[in-house]
This record gives C-alpha cells, sequence and structure tokens, in this order.
C-alpha cells in the first residue's frame, strides 16, 4: 500500500531484489557442495540450523542485512523447516517475512535492528487494516507472517524498533524515518497464523504496536520483556480476533495498551505476568471476548485504568476473570462500560451489547494520583477526569452489565474528593474512564448492574474524600457481604443507593465516623435489606430523600 509520497517497495519487487546467497558451513558441518535450497538430504531433512552470516549477513551495525536474513528464512522453509541463527552481532534490517517451520533463534549477544530508513519497509495488503481509522494500524512489520504455520521467534537476543526515529520532533516536521501513522513497523506482526510461539526475546522500542497478532490460533508468548516508552501508540500485545492464546512469564513496559485484545477472542489466558504502562493493561473492545483468564499478575505505575472494557452495539464480553492480582500506583483501577448505543455510525442498528459473568478475586490496590512514567521517552499530560478515578461499572438507559462480582478485594484511593464531587451527575457515556468526569464515589460507582456480588471488599483513602464510598445508580439483585469501608465526619452518607431493587447488606463495617450509614435516593427503590454487621460509628444507620420510603428498608441490627 502507498500512504506516503515516499512508496514503499511492494512485497514482490522487494523479494525480486532477495539474491539466493550462497550456504557455506553451516553450524551442521553441511557445506554448499553438499545440497542446494530446497534439496532433502538424509535424517536431519527439517532440523538444520541456517546461520545468517553464511547467506552474507555483515552483523556490523550499519550494512543492511535485509536480504541476507530473508535468504536464510527462505532457504529454511524451502528445506521442510528448521533453525535461522542470528548470532552475535548487530544486524540492520528492514521488512521481513518469516515463513512455516522456521524458526528464528536470536542468540543472546544477537540483534536486529530495524532500520531508521523508512524505504526499506513495507506493507503487505493480505493483512487488513482494523480500527475507525488507518491512523489507528496499520500492515506494516519488521517481522510479519501471513497464513504461515509452526512459526517459533527466540533466544536471549534483542529486537530493537528504533521506535524514536519514528516520531516527529514537531506537527510540523517529519520524523527522521521518513514515515509515521499507520506506515511505522511493528515489532512483530501475525495474520491468520497457526501454531505460533515467541520467546524470552527483548523487545525494545517498537515505532508502533510490539507483537499484533490478528485472526490467529494456538499462539504462545513466553518469557518476554518488552519495553516500548518511546513514541505515543507503542502497544505491547494486540490480539484481534484470536483463539487458543497463552501469555505467561512476561514484564511489559509500555507507552500504549499492554495487552488489548480486540474483535473475537476466546480461549485466552494471562498469567505470571508484570505491566506497567501509560495507558491501560487489559483493554477489550469490539466482538466477542469470552472464556478469558487472567491470573497472579502484578500491574503497577499504570496511569489508565489497568482493566478497561468497552463494549458496544453487536459485541459480547462473557465469562472473563481476574484474580490474585497486585495493583501498585495505578489510576482507574477497573472499568467496564456497556452502552445501547455507540458514536461509531457502522454500529447503527445493531442490537446492543451483552457483559456479563466477569469476577475479580483477590485483588490488591493502590490507587494513586497520575504521574510522568519515570522511563518514558516524553511527557504525558492528563485530562480532569483521570486525576481522581474510582472501580467504575457503568451500563445505561435500558441495558443492563449482569452477574459481575468481587470477591477478597482490598483498594486503597488516594482521596480528595470533595462535597460537590459527590453530587455531580454522571453522565450516560460509556466511553474511556475519564469520560465521565470525577466520580460522585471514591470507591465504586455502579449503574445499571443486575447481579452484583461484592464478597469481602475493604475501600480505604488515604487522605480525607467527601464522596461516598459506593454509590448504587438503578441496581438490582445486589449481595454484599462482608463490606469494610472508610468514609469521612463530615461526607453526607457512606453509602448511596438511588432507585435500586433486591439488595442485600450482610456484616458490614464502618471503619471511621460518619453520618449516615445509608442514603437512599428516589421512589423506585424496594427490598433492600441490611443484616448484622458493625455500624456504631456511624451516627445514623439509614437517610432518606427524593421520595425514598422508610419501607423499603428492613433493618436488623
Amino acid at each position: 500500500m502507498n500512504h506516503s509520497s515516499n512508496k514503499p517497495l511492494s512485497r514482490r519487487n522487494w523479494l525480486g531484489q532477495v539474491t539466493t546467497a550462497s550456504l557455506g558451513t553451516g553450524l551442521l558441518g553441511v557445506s554448499s557442495s553438499s545440497f542446494s535450497p530446497g534439496q532433502i538430504r538424509g535424517n536431519d531433512a527439517g532440523a538444520r540450523v541456517y546461520n545468517i552470516r553464511d547467506f552474507g549477513a555483515k552483523g556490523d551495525g550499519r550494512s543492511l542485512d535485509t536480504k541476507a536474513l530473508q535468504a536464510a528464512i527462505d532457504a529454511c522453509n524451502k528445506d521442510q523447516g528448521g533453525m535461522v541463527l542470528v548470532p552475535a552481532g548487530v544486524f540492520v534490517i528492514g521488512t521481513v517475512e518469516i515463513k512455516s517451520n522456521v524458526t528464528l533463534h536470536i542468540a543472546s549477544q544477537g540483534v536486529l535492528l530495524g532500520t531508521a530508513d523508512g524505504k526499506q519497509y513495507y506493507a503487505n495488503d493480505a493483512i487488513p487494516l482494523h480500527g475507525d481509522s488507518t491512523l489507528e494500524d496499520g500492515n506494516v512489520g519488521l517481522i510479519y507472517a501471513v497464513k504461515a504455520e509452526n512459526i517459533t521467534i527466540e533466544g536471549n537476543g534483542t529486537i530493537d524498533g528504533q521506535g524514536a526515529q519514528f516520531r516527529s520532533p514537531s506537527k510540523d516536521m517529519p520524523p527522521p524515518a521518513g514515515i509515521s501513522g499507520p506506515q511505522r513497523p511493528y515489532h512483530l506482526l501475525f495474520h491468520q497464523c497457526k501454531n505460533l510461539t515467541v520467546r524470552d526475546i527483548f523487545l525494545k522500542d517498537s515505532a508502533f504496536h510490539s507483537i499484533r497478532v490478528i485472526q490467529s490460533a494456538y499462539v504462545k508468548m513466553e518469557g518476554l520483556h518488552i519495553h516500548s516508552r518511546i513514541i505515543h501508540n507503542s502497544d505491547g500485545f494486540h490480539f484481534i480476533s484470536s483463539e487458543y492464546v497463552h501469555v505467561s512469564s512476561c514484564d511489559i513496559q509500555t507507552q500504549d495498551d499492554a495487552c488489548a485484545l480486540f474483535g473475537s477472542c476466546k480461549f485466552v489466558t494471562v498469567s505470571d505476568c508484570s505491566f506497567s504502562t501509560r495507558w491501560s493493561v487489559f483493554r477489550f473492545g469490539g466482538g466477542v471476548a469470552e472464556n478469558i483468564t487472567v491470573s497472579n499478575c502484578v500491574i503497577y505505575q499504570t496511569y489508565g485504568c489497568p482493566i478497561k472494557l468497552r463494549c458496544g452495539p453487536g459485541s459480547r464480553f462473557e465469562n472473563i476473570s481476574f484474580s490474585n492480582i497486585i495493583m501498585k500506583d495505578v489510576t482507574g483501577p477497573i472499568s467496564i462500560g456497556l452502552a445501547s448505543q455507540s458514536r461509531r455510525p457502522q454500529d447503527a442498528g445493531k442490537a446492543p451489547g451483552v457483559v456479563r459473568n466477569i469476577s475479580f478475586n483477590n485483588i490488591q490496590a493502590t490507587v494513586v494520583l497520575p504521574v510522568p512514567l519515570p522511563d518514558a521517552g516524553f511527557l504525558s499530560s492528563y485530562r480532569p477526569g483521570e486525576m481522581h478515578s474510582c472501580i467504575v461499572l457503568n451500563a445505561m438507559d435500558n441495558v443492563y452489565l449482569e452477574n459481575i462480582s468481587f470477591n477478597d478485594v482490598k483498594v486503597t484511593f488516594p482521596g480528595g474528593g470533595t462535597a460537590e464531587q459527590a453530587m455531580q451527575e454522571v453522565p450516560k457515556i460509556a466511553g474511556e474512564y475519564f469520560e465521565i468526569g470525577t466520580p460522585p464515589a471514591y470507591g465504586i460507582f455502579a449503574r445499571n448492574v443486575r447481579g452484583l456480588s461484592l464478597q469481602g471488599l475493604r475501600l480505604e483513602t488515604a487522605a480525607p474524600d467527601l464522596r461516598p464510598a459506593i454509590i448504587f445508580d438503578h441496581v438490582e439483585d445486589a449481595a454484599v457481604n462482608g463490606l469494610s469501608m472508610q468514609g469521612q465526619k463530615e461526607a453526607a452518607s457512606l453509602l448511596r443507593f438511588t432507585d435500586s431493587v433486591d439488595v442485600l447488606l450482610t456484616a458490614s463495617r464502618v471503619l471511621t465516623p460518619v453520618p449516615v450509614f445509608l442514603q437512599v435516593e428516589g421512589a423506585n427503590n424496594r427490598n433492600i435489606r441490611i443484616d448484622g454487621g458493625d455500624l456504631s460509628k456511624a451516627d445514623k444507620a439509614l437517610g432518606f430523600s427524593n421520595g425514598a420510603s422508610e419501607r423499603e428498608v428492613i433493618f436488623k441490627g
């Protein structure tokens, strides 16, 4: 594709420039005189090593080694597969295609360095664009594969995308590499691949997303270190409509979404990883996301909502579990949005989205005011809605979030909320978490939720906060047990329920003095029950306003 006046080479022209280098003596002692590429030679077919230096690669950090690397991959693929070896050295490359049955092994002191010459990258038209605009994604990879099987990229070496070369010094100037927007290369780009493994590599400074996987199956990402904070929209993992995906033992530091799941992603596990980013860690958007677990992860220095689900018309998010997660110094920290209508024209006429069976178990979180990431290549600005945040469960109109549960969750919030903020109306927006402005609760704001379970929840603030700990707005069928909350004497109430039905609170604990435990508002509340607990630090158990009736609350002290 051509996205600029500096037209990238087409794949056909590019591969036409690749010359087949002579094969020297490889690691297995096979010389070029004994075979030619594509010829089957004895019992080691499919298991040979192809050292890219034997194909003419210099590895001096200056010479362009794209042709040599591509020639080694082509020879390996034609010979029923094997290992392409990147030995010690710095090998400068442009776009390279990895093919079926090839293992690309980068030695510990080996570096694949993406060239700063934008003309050395090309798009693959077989890879579709995704998103609302071509400014949001592209189809250019430093290393890419299309409809390939049995691919592995491994080793303790490095793939360096030189992302700073693709960032414009100012709006009026092109970046040093000469290409920007969707023409920038991802570290790794895979489309409709099967049996894909990437492990142990250090992926550094991508010009775009680090790993983008589209419509692929049986994918493993293991032991990776991704550090990419040199350009604004540098995602870590970006999975689109992929199935049987497993991410484990990875350490990710990015500027944008650390692990995005878009389209229809199913049968996904993420475990034993650490994440830090300016934006979100787990971001869900569009399609059908189901049967997904995230467990045993550490999230730190994340200033854009660690867990963010945005469900619009025609989409469904179901059977998703987050468990055993530490969040240290984050904003957000959890935001789920469901809208009956979309701001996107292409969603017109679609049925409302569905969000159900989402669980959060054993989560410890410290929420803070956002600050610049210490190792980013530039400073980040923050919107007013990002300065104070809470757990947001937000549906609206005639749609409801269904069966959302929190079990054994402790969150400390920064505090600082005012009495004026406590009375703010939340706009009917299911967009980014900050678009609702400062939420009127410091802990949990839940609107249009049916089937809500809060078990063993503890909410505290590091500084005084005059907002309620929890607000229920049109919540139905809620069971709240073992709730411990910190409030303020100057606040109006600790809890506020508006037009909520069939709510049971048992074994609640008020940790600090408050004037009212529960303020009930509106004429449409029904069957609210309070059973047991320690409310001794509340001056009053109940308050009523805006047409709320005492008959709808059953209190057993």
